[in-house]
């Protein structure tokens, strides 16, 4: 996950006193605003969860007000704070963890638990209406939808919520997963403000040979083939001319199983392809049509009137980073801002060589890239997916709320007013992004670096390590 804390917001209490809350943003999204004595509080409900050796330093206290250059500290430490506990599984999978992030959104969004209808959509834009609590959620909701389409339990959580934008003269476009410690109500209805957004169901996997465990249950299969069939019609999914028109026969055949068994043989099946972006591989300024999945990333990049691709396993991704770019706006693609994820990849047996790609979805590549690797590692280590059964539940935690605050500035992303102020509020979030570090990477084979002649280059910086670097071979390169 990709947390910062771009910036703060004044607010004053009932009694007229006034305070600071800090803005947290995560995976590129503003998720909630917060109190120092709200994140003292939460450290210290994880202090009694966990060792105090599994958690770094937290900002101390002062007794008196803080000045503007103490603030901005204070900032950056609870930033890092923040960054640091998110990188340890057992921590960010917490209850504690997860709870006080939900209450937190609540909170800030003002959103009382209510009965509500949401409607899920599926990619053939089919409606599932299902009631729910407001606050419920994510894994809640995908619950309450597989009960709704009788879905057994056990397959579940092999789908995921995810929130999508319909662009004005363009297709859907996935704009990120939505996790456990947010609820899809209001997370839909903050997205909303800015344009029109649905929430889909998806497949919440990479690996295909995990089809097989759901094909031979009916809706399951189903859903499998409803997200194959518009996955070749938005073309994400390469068709001959002869494989399209097996496929159309199967179609009208409804032979569902069959068109799945020939889809699964395509290329690019069970990839998510993203919008245009700007790569500098094989050379700087190449635009590339940029895909994952079957554990790699997929650059199409025209050439001329030829197209090239470059494949990217990311089990030869030594670790990658999103920083703000410093292309100029006339090496850009027109409207993306200036996100920029690259990855340092072993490209031969003693060079490694960093590759940068220029997208507005660049924090969502950066997830795909994460699920594909937590997916290898959990096969690594014969887990599987999680099921219903094995959540916990009913451990919620009480967290001390911010006081009821009403915000002192008209310019609070807390309401989405953010007027004339918009802009530098935007740029604010997009440049705390290069503070953002990868969850969980620590563990690489050094000495086969070393033995390489590779130095590393990661001494003293803030990017995420790959454990599933680890493992590569020989047989790899």
């Amino acid at each position: 996950m990709h947390f910062s804390i771009p910036d703060t917001t004044d607010f004053k209490d009932e009694g007229g006193s006034s305070y600071t809350s800090f803005n947290v943003h995560i995976n590129g999204v503003f998720h909630c605003s917060v109190r120092y004595k709200q994140l003292h509080n939460f450290h210290e409900q994880l202090k009694k969860e966990f060792t105090t050796n599994a958690l770094p330093p937290f900002p101390p206290k002062k007794l008196l007000s803080l000045s503007g250059v103490q603030l901005e500290e204070r900032r950056m430490m609870l930033e890092r704070y923040v960054q640091i506990i998110s990188q340890e599984p057992r921590i960010a999978n917490s209850h504690i963890f997860n709870g006080f992030l939900l209450q937190a959104q609540q909170e800030t969004q003002q959103e009382a638990p209510e009965n509500v209808t949401l409607e899920v959509f599926l990619m053939n834009g089919h409606k599932i209406s299902i009631d729910i609590q407001s606050t419920d959620q994510t894994d809640d909701v995908i619950e309450s939808v597989a009960s709704n389409i009788n879905l057994p339990e056990d397959f579940a959580f092999y789908f995921g919520l995810y929130l999508v934008k319909k662009e004005e003269g363009a297709d859907l476009s996935i704009v990120r997963k939505l996790q456990d410690f947010e609820s899809p109500h209001i997370s839909l209805k903050a997205a909303n403000k800015e344009g029109v957004h649905k929430i889909v169901l998806r497949k919440g996997y990479w690996d295909i040979s995990m089809d097989d465990d759901l094909l031979e249950d009916r809706v399951a299969m189903n859903l499998l083939y409803v997200q194959a069939v518009s996955d070749v019609e938005r073309n994400w999914v390469m068709v001959t001319k002869d494989q399209h028109k097996q496929l159309q026969t199967l179609k009208q055949k409804s032979s569902k199983k069959e068109y799945l068994k020939l889809v699964k043989t395509l290329k690019f099946y069970g990839y998510i392809q993203f919008k245009p972006a700007i790569t500098d591989y094989p050379r700087s300024g190449c635009r590339a049509i940029v895909s994952a999945g079957n554990k790699e990333l997929n650059f199409r990049i025209q050439d001329g009137d030829e197209v090239k691709e470059g494949t990217f396993k990311v089990t030869r991704m030594r670790c990658w980073r999103i920083t703000t770019s410093t292309v100029d706006d006339n090496d850009r693609l027109e409207g993306l801002p200036r996100l920029e994820l690259a990855f340092e990849y072993l490209i031969a047996r003693d060079e490694l060589k960093w590759i940068t790609i220029l997208s507005d979805q660049a924090i969502l590549i950066s997830m795909c890239l994460q699920g594909m690797v937590d997916e290898l590692i959990m096969k690594k280590q014969g887990k599987r997916v999680k099921r219903p059964a094995e959540r916990a539940r009913n451990r919620r935690t009480d967290f001390i709320k911010r006081d009821s605050a009403k915000p002192s500035l008209l310019s609070s992303p807390v309401l989405n007013e953010l007027g004339d102020n918009a802009s530098e509020a935007v740029d604010k979030a997009k440049e705390s992004v290069k503070r953002i570090s990868l969850p969980h990477r620590r563990i690489v084979k050094k000495d086969k670096l070393a033995a390489a002649g590779i130095k590393s280059p990661l001494k003293g910086n803030n990017i995420g390590e790959n454990d599933a670097f680890e493992g590569i071979g020989d047989d790899d390169l």
